[in-house]
């Protein structure tokens, strides 16, 4: 399984409390990056295709506000399960970063 683009982990991880409508996706993307990511609503609609056809998210529901429709979409199981498996993997690469940062610290520290 390839790893996830930031991207998309942070869309992923946005949809992990209730279910979001685009614009509030692209507000929680922005607040969970420090504002470093911050998509346009093209990247977004074409991620969130792309995630729903691999089933990683759904429709919850669709609404009409002011005249236009507002769809939310909410994390599946499945894509909650391809979450966990990035947090893990991202865990284990921080994890060795951190041990051989250590390492070359004492390292440092004998020299």
């Amino acid at each position: 399984m390839p790893p996830l683009q930031e991207p998309t982990f942070l869309v992923l991880t946005a949809l992990t409390g209730e279910p979001l409508h685009g614009y509030g996706i692209l507000q929680q993307v922005t607040a969970l990056s420090g504002g470093t990511v911050v998509l346009g609503a093209g990247t977004l609609y074409g991620a969130l295709d792309r995630l729903a056809e691999q089933g990683l998210v759904a429709v919850e529901r669709e609404e009409a506000v002011d005249g236009r429709l507002r769809r939310y979409y909410r994390l599946t199981d499945e894509g909650a399960a391809r979450l966990a498996a990035e947090v893990d993997r991202l865990r284990r690469n921080a994890n060795a970063a951190a041990a051989g940062l250590r390492r070359r610290g004492r390292r440092a520290g004998l020299a």
